[in-house]
């Protein structure tokens, strides 16, 4: 009995790090992020027969109002079950062949993780590196463009926001090169964290294929990697040679021809879910969402210059409004601020990643967010700093933000 009773225990402690903690996680990682109620309400439904007249019709909807998100008229959406990672394969494999050259920039994790999935899809990957909280090397396009008379170069791929170091890129920079270049490059895009937060203008910046996921921006569970195509990436798409199956476009074209849509089981939970999160996010106004996120952005660089640490992205251009890396003395291991602020306060941050490893903790202030849930987040980042030994002056990040805030948050629509 005393056996039993022990190993229960044993078990129970085990268990310990991951029982519920007392009021409201406050989740402040780049991804996933907070989910809004409407979003979980519309999710919390029976399975329904996706070849039923129903989610055809649902599915035609969401398919023409997607295309906002991405700013474009011309685009063709896909919407696979799956993370950005597939996204990231569905946008190579549909529109290159093995051994075709890919211009692709590496500025962090992320950059990394897909130039890795590139070079071992079998492309040829000129990988133009920057140091970590730098952007995309532009100049060093510049020259490979003017250098490439004979067009070898057959796709640029560039993440749009750089989620591990809170890096921006400049997308009008590219497609203005490739213009001055006449060169006819497809442009591929990573926008898994920046597409319905950071302004993102698809056909005016000439983008041929985009890419997001569901746990970003769009404040949804992890599982829908949205792609969309530009008529250029679809002509490409005819004679690229790369083996696909599962992320095939000809597939989904096939059935959106045919009106059912689906070329397999999509979840019925999801498709509702992408419903109530883009009408949130129309009802806001787009260019709203935008500044929304430019406020909680600044809000947060200013208290971090309150603190005495710096961003860990080197220029003002490449601020990101989603996400910031906070560096640390070296005398404190940034791991410890992340394990601490959710061991004792129900906080979660972003770890430092690969290079930037125990160098860099990262907030996140992104999705369906408001000024006083991120001043929360602030407090309590203030107060872990004080335990780790940082010597903070608590409430003085808080008191930069929230000035900041009171001058420029402006009173929400719906209640004017």
């Amino acid at each position: 009995m005393n056996f039993a009773r022990n190993l229960c225990f044993a078990g129970k402690k085990k268990m310990a790090d991951y029982v519920y903690g007392p009021g409201r996680t406050h989740l402040f990682v780049p991804g996933p992020v907070n989910i809004p109620d409407p979003v979980i309400r519309a999710m919390n439904r029976q399975n329904e027969d996706y070849r039923s007249p129903a989610i055809p019709a649902l599915t035609k909807i969401l398919l023409h109002d997607v295309k906002k998100i991405f700013k474009t008229t011309t685009g063709t959406p896909f919407i696979f079950p799956t993370t950005g990672t597939g996204a990231w394969e569905s946008a190579l494999t549909n529109t290159l062949s093995p051994g075709d050259r890919i211009v692709s920039f590496l500025i962090g994790q992320f950059s990394l993780l897909w130039i890795d999935q590139q070079q071992r899809l079998g492309f040829d990957v000129d990988v133009v590196e920057s140091e970590w909280g730098h952007g995309a090397d532009l100049a060093a396009l510049e020259s490979k463009l003017r250098d490439d008379t004979a067009h070898t170069i057959k796709a640029i791929a560039i993440v749009h926001n750089e989620t591990a170091t809170g890096v921006t890129n400049n997308l009008a920079t590219v497609r203005k090169l490739l213009d001055m270049y006449r060169h006819p490059a497809l442009v591929l895009v990573d926008g898994v964290s920046s597409i319905c937060a950071l302004d993102f203008r698809m056909d005016e910046w000439g983008v041929d294929v985009a890419l997001t996921g569901s746990q970003k921006a769009l404040s949804m569970p992890t599982g829908m990697g949205i792609v969309c195509a530009s008529p250029k990436a679809l002509e490409a798409s005819k004679t690229a040679k790369s083996v696909r199956v599962f992320f095939d476009w000809k597939d989904y074209l096939k059935f959106y021809e045919l009106g059912t849509y689906w070329p397999y089981t999509p979840s019925i939970q999801l498709l509702y879910g992408l419903r109530a999160a883009l009408d949130l996010l129309f009802q806001e106004g787009l260019e709203n969402v935008f500044k929304r996120h430019n406020r909680l952005g600044t809000a947060t660089r200013l208290a971090v210059e309150a603190w005495g640490l710096k961003n860990c992205t080197q220029k003002e251009e490449w601020f990101s409004d989603t996400v910031t890396a906070v560096v640390v003395p070296p005398y404190i291991d940034s791991g410890e601020i992340v394990r601490h602020a959710w061991k004792r306060y129900n906080l979660s941050l972003g770890l430092g990643l690969n290079k930037v490893a125990g160098k860099v903790f990262r907030i996140g202030h992104l999705g369906n967010l408001n000024e006083l849930q991120l001043l929360g987040c602030l407090s309590g980042v203030e107060m872990v700093l004080k335990d780790v030994g940082y010597p903070v002056k608590l409430g003085s990040g808080v008191a930069a933000a929230a000035a900041y805030l009171s001058n420029f948050t402006p009173l929400i629509p719906s209640r004017i």
